[in-house]
């Protein structure tokens, strides 16, 4: 990966808060916890799983920085949401969770170094995993997750 792709990706990274702050513009708040349909996410689950994966991305972040083969732990999305209660919890502190996970990580991508682009680890799941792949899943997580509210919006309204 260039240094230019590196930056592309640091800014959608750096971006990705403010689309899912918009996604959720205009979204009605009594149907923040609907399911559109069975075994689908509502807005509200998505707020908060992003707040735990972006705390979860964090700590990946940092391991792979500070720990020669820094061994990362996958996790059950769907047995967070069930377990953490995402749909009766509010959302406020959630989006201030993945905020600061994600402005305190950006800090931290931003002063990177071309050694430290080279560091690497093992994920529980998904095998080999490299500080480029950690940027690439997490420059594009966010945006995935707005355009997931959204497609729920508009389920809602049809």
């Amino acid at each position: 990966m260039t240094t230019a792709e590196r930056q592309e990706l640091i800014a959608r990274y750096a971006a990705g808060f403010a689309e899912v702050q918009a996604a959720l513009t205009g979204f009605p708040e009594d149907r923040l916890t609907v399911q559109p349909r069975a075994g689908q996410w509502s807005a509200a689950e998505v707020v908060h799983h992003m707040a735990d994966s972006e705390m979860n991305s964090a700590i990946r972040l940092r391991k792979l920085l500070c720990e020669d083969r820094a061994q990362l732990q996958g996790y059950d999305q769907d047995h967070y949401a069930v377990r953490l209660r995402y749909n009766e919890r509010p959302l406020e502190p959630a989006l201030l969770a993945f905020r600061a996970a994600r402005a305190t990580s950006l800090q931290v991508l931003n002063g990177l170094d071309e050694g430290d682009w080279l560091r690497a680890g093992t994920h529980s799941e998904r095998g080999a995993y490299s500080m480029e792949d950690w940027l690439r899943i997490y420059a594009a997580h966010a945006h995935q997750h707005a355009d997931q509210i959204r497609r729920i919006l508009r389920e809602l309204r049809a």
